[in-house]
C-alpha cells in the first residue's frame, strides 16, 4: 500500500495531456505518495502549449524545453523516455507517473515495472490499451476534471440495469470475488479490490459513477454485501458474496 513517503516522478506530456486535469491530477496522485519530481514536456516556443502557463506556475511543475527538430518526429516522448531512465538508474524513486494517451510509452512502463517499480497511468479514455496494460494502475483524466455540469453523463451513476449490461464489468466482478472467497463464498472487499486492479490496471468505480467500489457492487445489485466489525478496535470490513452462487445452493 502506497504511503506519503512513498517518492514518485510526475512526468507529463504536454502535447497529449490538457491544462484543466492538472489539480484534479496531482490530487490523485497525491493518494499513491509525494510527487518529488514534476517535470512537463513540450515545445514551449510553440502557441499551442500557452495554455499550461499558469497552471504550472500555481503547482511547481518544471517545463522541459524540447524543440521539434523535424516534422512528423516526436522529440518530446525521447526526451521524456531518456529523463525517466536517468531517474530509475538515480535509485532514489519508488515509482512513477506517466501522463499521457500516447502508446509510445508502454515500453517505458514495462521497463519500469521490471526494476521493481510501481508506475501509475493517467490519460484520456481514448488511449491504446498497451499503454494501459503495460501500468500497474491506469486512471482516466475524463473523471479528474472538475465538473460543473450536473448532467454530465460521466457522473450520472449508472444504474444496475446498465451495469449488468456490462458483460466485461460483470464477469470482472465476479470473477474476482470468487478468486477471493471463503468456503462459504464471502470475500473481504480489500482483497477484491487487489485481484481487479491486477486484471485491469484501467478499472475504476468512477468510471461507472461511484466513488468507491463497495459502492459499485452495491449498485450492480449482483452481490450480497455484508459490513462486519473485527478486532477489539471494532474496525469494520466489507464483505461481499455472489448473489448467482447462493441462488445455485439453494436450489440443489
Amino acid at each position: 500500500m502506497a504511503t506519503q513517503s512513498t517518492k514518485l516522478a510526475v512526468l507529463i506530456d504536454a502535447d497529449n495531456a490538457q491544462p484543466a486535469v492538472v489539480e484534479g491530477l496531482l490530487a490523485e496522485i497525491a493518494k499513491y505518495g509525494t510527487a518529488t519530481v514534476k517535470r512537463i514536456y513540450g515545445d514551449w516556443t510553440g502557441p499551442q502549449l500557452k495554455g499550461w502557463k499558469e497552471a504550472l506556475l500555481t503547482h511547481a511543475i518544471q517545463p522541459i524545453q524540447q524543440f521539434r527538430y523535424t516534422t512528423g518526429k516526436n522529440a518530446t516522448d525521447s526526451a521524456l523516455i531518456i529523463d525517466a531512465m536517468d531517474l530509475l538508474y538515480s535509485g532514489k524513486l519508488d515509482g512513477f507517473c506517466i501522463v499521457s494517451s500516447d502508446s509510445d510509452f508502454t515500453r517505458l512502463a514495462a521497463r519500469v515495472r521490471e526494476a521493481g517499480l510501481v508506475v501509475y497511468g493517467f490519460g484520456e479514455k481514448k488511449t491504446p490499451t498497451p499503454f494501459v496494460s503495460a501500468c500497474d494502475k491506469f486512471i482516466y483524466t475524463e473523471i479528474l476534471v472538475a465538473k460543473d455540469d450536473e448532467e454530465d453523463e460521466t457522473v450520472a451513476p449508472r444504474s444496475a440495469a446498465q451495469l449488468k449490461q456490462d458483460t466485461r464489468l460483470v464477469a470482472l466482478l465476479r470473477n474476482a470475488v470468487d478468486a477471493s472467497s471463503d468456503d462459504s463464498g464471502w470475500a473481504n472487499l480489500a482483497p477484491v479490490g487487489s485481484t481487479i486492479a491486477k486484471q485491469a490496471p484501467e478499472f475504476d468505480p468512477r468510471n461507472y459513477g461511484y466513488k468507491k467500489l463497495s459502492e459499485l457492487i452495491a449498485a450492480s445489485d449482483l452481490f450480497e454485501v455484508e459490513k462486519r466489525k473485527s478486532g477489539e478496535s471494532g474496525a469494520t470490513s466489507t464483505y461481499v458474496r455472489n448473489r448467482r452462487g447462493v441462488a445455485r445452493k439453494r436450489t440443489t
